[in-house]
Parts: structure tokens; C-alpha cells; sequence
């Protein structure tokens, strides 16, 4: 148990001293959202996110050489997500699945849904969170379909099983919303889940803001994972700009003017003017006061100049 809470919490990037005077504090059977806690409490952080709050170092390149600096890998990460434009995915496993299954049956395939959704958008930063007692055979008040799924994910290292045990005979489930939750933030990626989340809002200011402008919520239509086109509403971001991380702002596209050239209403006029691209839009009156005020002042010229000696 104590070398499974090890590495459980090193493959988050926790140091092992931290990790073992944690344990030491609260004995080796403490549960591991009780640990999670303490970690956080002490105040410490992953190595990935230590060593990006460090300044980085200065290095001397030679001319005409183009070096780079690696980048760093932080739960798996691939080299190329970290130059993505595309925010980092993280999976209410749980959620997707009893959505899938109509709230009767754990349908893992829901699941290979969403991630298969994701992965054809480009992402390649996807993480699904499960309990870990979904490994286990089915019962009958909790039914699963198409276990197998959750190995294949796994292996791919998209799968994550949050830490469960039993304890004489009860089952001790850790809290599988804070691992979504916390990761996600970590990462200012993206929650996939139709849950809310209120009891951590209410627990952390920041993670409040966080799931209010961050959670993506979805809709299962006929084995079709379907995200909604405004996730903040209407007037929000649409989808595509809400999962990049460089929202592309769109462009204005006139509609023309059904009155054409015969247009009276000049530079105040809504629609567009293929006609007037080059010329200043002006209303007819304007255009016949310029045109009346040219000659008049010509005039004034002429007989400024004969007036002079």
C-alpha cells in the first residue's frame, strides 16, 4: 500500500520527501485524498510547475545556430502539446459514462466517444478520471458495459483510476472530483463534465472562477458526443475559440445594400457599397453642399487675385 501511494503520487510530480513526511504525519494508512490535502497544505507543487516558477537560465548560442530549449513534460506529456494552440482535456470519466448509459449502466464506450471526439478536433493532451473500483467485476447494482474500453485507455495512458480501497469490508473511495478539478486547473485546461462542482467552488475562490469559465458541458445524440457551440451562452466564445488557447476573433461580413446604387442614405447607410470603396460615403445633401462650395470658393480666389496690385 505504501509503495502503491508512492507512486501514485510521483507520477503527479510530488517529490518522494514530501511524500514520505506527509505519511510519516499521518501514518501509512492514510487515505490518499487525506495525503492530497496535506501536500497541499504544506505547500508544495509538482517538479514540473517548481522548475517553470524558477527563472530560467541563459545560455550563449553560437551565431547562425538554432537551439532550442526542451520543453517540459509534466504527467506524460508529448513534446509537441506544449507548442499546441489547443487547451489541455480533462474527462469527468464518471459523468460521461452514466450519461451515456441514461443513469443505469456505466457505458464505457461513451467515453471512447468523447475522447475519439476530442483527439479528431487535434488535442493531444486528453485525460479521463475513473474510481478505481470500476476495475473490478460488475454487480448488479452497479452494471458496466464494454469494460474492456477502460483497458485499451489505459494502455494508451489516457486512462487515470483514482485510488480506492477496502477497508474490513467497506470500500474507501477517494474524492475523484478534486483530482478533475485540481489537474484541470493546473494545467488551465478544459473540464468535461456535466456536473457543476458547487461543493468545490464553495471550497476554493480560484477554482470557483475556474469551473464557472472553464467546464464544458455536452449531449449524447444517437452515440454522438455533442458539445454545445456556445459553452458561456450566447454572447461567449463559440466552441472552437472556448478550446484554443489563442481565441481567433471572426471577421465582419457585410451584408450589401438591397437599394444598390440607388442608395440615398450615403455614409449612413448600414450595408455594404461595392460601388463606394474608393469614395468617401457621404449623403447626397453633403455631396451637393461640397459640390456648391468648390466653385464658390475658386470664385473668391479670382477675385482675390485681380484685387492685388
Amino acid at each position: 500500500v505504501h509503495q502503491s501511494k508512492m507512486d501514485f503520487f510521483c507520477k503527479l510530480g510530488y517529490g518522494k520527501q514530501d511524500i514520505c513526511r506527509v505519511l510519516e504525519n499521518l501514518g501509512q494508512e492514510a487515505l490518499e485524498d487525506d495525503v492530497l490535502k496535506e501536500l497541499i497544505r504544506m505547500g508544495s507543487k509538482p517538479q514540473a510547475l517548481e522548475s517553470q516558477a524558477q527563472p530560467s537560465q541563459l545560455k550563449l548560442v553560437a551565431r547562425g545556430s538554432c537551439g532550442t530549449m526542451p520543453g517540459l513534460k509534466w504527467l506524460g506529456e508529448d513534446e509537441s502539446d506544449s507548442s499546441s494552440s489547443l487547451r489541455p482535456i480533462v474527462i469527468d470519466g464518471s459523468n460521461v459514462a452514466m450519461s451515456h448509459g441514461n443513469k443505469e449502466v456505466f457505458s464505457c464506450w461513451g467515453i471512447q466517444l468523447a475522447v475519439d471526439w476530442f483527439r479528431e478536433r487535434g488535442h493531444t493532451y486528453i485525460k479521463v478520471f475513473v474510481p478505481l473500483w470500476r476495475k473490478e467485476p460488475p454487480r448488479q447494482d452497479s452494471p458496466i458495459a464494454d469494460q474492456h474500453i477502460l483497458e485499451e485507455l489505459e494502455k494508451q495512458s489516457v486512462l487515470v483510476y483514482t485510488p480506492s480501497r477496502k477497508v474490513k469490508g467497506k470500500r474507501v473511495v477517494c474524492y475523484d472530483d478534486r483530482y478533475i478539478v485540481k489537474v484541470a486547473y493546473e494545467r488551465d485546461g478544459v473540464i468535461v463534465s456535466n456536473d457543476h462542482y458547487r461543493d468545490l467552488q464553495n471550497e476554493n475562490p480560484e477554482w470557483k472562477w475556474f469551473i464557472e469559465q472553464r467546464l464544458l458541458m455536452y449531449s449524447f445524440v444517437s452515440n454522438r458526443f455533442m458539445p454545445p457551440d456556445d459553452p458561456l451562452g450566447r454572447h461567449g466564445p463559440t466552441l472552437s475559440n472556448f478550446l484554443s488557447k489563442k481565441p481567433v476573433l471572426p471577421e465582419k461580413k457585410w451584408q450589401p445594400c438591397p437599394y444598390g446604387k440607388k442608395c440615398t442614405y450615403g455614409n449612413k447607410c448600414k450595408f455594404y457599397h461595392p460601388e463606394r470603396q474608393h469614395q468617401a460615403q457621404l449623403s447626397v445633401a453633403d455631396e451637393l453642399r461640397a459640390k456648391t462650395k468648390v466653385p464658390s470658393a475658386l470664385g473668391r480666389k479670382e477675385e482675390r487675385c485681380r484685387c492685388s496690385p
